[in-house]
């Protein structure tokens, strides 16, 4: 776990998968490359849903795409859904591009629905340990899970090497650490929008954060942290969006990364809502002074 946890620095990159599969393989090396110069430490993606229409490639053959185009950058899976493919299968993956570019690979768990998530995740991490015991045994990489709240904390604790929470403000970063204590990865996703105008601002995340809310494992949380049906109902409120989502100018978009980790995060991995990839990138590398020159 620690060479990968000292590879990773304070700050990495996000990118959604439907903006990947709009972009050729040629465009994302050379975008992953200028991640990697401008001084991030992780570039990260996921996978929607198995029952989602949502478009995505697959999450193994995109990160081996991410460290062959790269040398030193992590590449993490935020997160490979478990619905997807078997336990063995996900061993397979990860072991695979571990033993190829090793300390460089972050395997993120997690999986909407069914009716005991918990029960079926913890089956599910047990049948990767069984299968690691027969196909290469040797290879290690962190596992993370997409833990919000305090039970999947503790599976966390118990049977992973920390936690990649999506769409959460500050507080819950500060919840995460204090139940996780000081040894666990913690490695928020932080929404950006680099546009100081509040009402253009909240209208290009509020597709983004009402998805979120709408879905009850994200309620569940909101409503943990103290959020209530006025921020919940409808369109989402200006309270709850503001603190999940970073935006204004760089200043104020770095100060809210930067609060992620006095709150107790290890690495916080940003994600531009902007449309394409490039200009992505070029938000990022806007920040990058103010995030990685010290």
């Amino acid at each position: 776990m620690t060479p990968t946890k000292d590879r990773l620095g304070r700050f990495g990159v996000w990118i959604m998968p439907m903006t990947l599969v709009r972009t050729p393989v040629d465009t994302q090396r050379e975008q992953f490359a200028r991640i990697e110069r401008l001084g991030y430490g992780s570039v990260w993606t996921g996978e929607p849903p198995a029952d989602s229409p949502a478009a995505g490639r697959e999450i193994f053959t995109q990160l081996a795409v991410m460290l062959a185009a790269t040398e030193r950058l992590v590449a993490g899976a935020g997160v490979a859904n478990i619905r997807r493919r078997d336990p063995q299968a996900t061993h397979s993956g990860a072991a695979t591009l571990a033993e190829a570019y090793p300390d460089r690979v972050i395997l993120g768990l997690g999986g909407h629905g069914g009716e005991r998530p918990l029960a079926e995740l913890r089956a599910y991490l047990d049948a990767m340990d069984e299968a690691a015991t027969r196909h290469q045994p040797d290879v290690r990489y962190p596992r993370v899970l997409a833990a919000l709240g305090p039970r999947a904390h503790r599976l966390a604790g118990e049977r992973a090497g920390g936690v990649h929470p999506f769409l959460q403000p500050v507080e819950h970063t500060r919840a995460a650490r204090d139940a996780l204590g000081p040894g666990p990865l913690l490695i928020p996703h932080q929404a950006v929008v680099r546009d100081a105008d509040a009402g253009r601002a909240r209208r290009r995340i509020r597709d983004l954060v009402t998805m979120g809310a709408r879905e009850n494992h994200y309620t569940a949380h909101y409503r943990r942290l103290g959020y209530g049906d006025a921020d919940l109902d409808g369109e989402r409120s200006d309270r709850l969006i503001d603190a999940i989502v970073a935006w204004g100018d760089d200043a104020a978009i770095a100060a809210r990364a930067r609060e992620q980790l006095a709150a107790g995060a290890d690495h916080v991995v940003l994600h531009s809502l902007t449309a394409d990839l490039t200009g992505a990138v070029d938000d990022l590398a806007r920040l990058a002074p103010l995030l990685l020159r010290d």
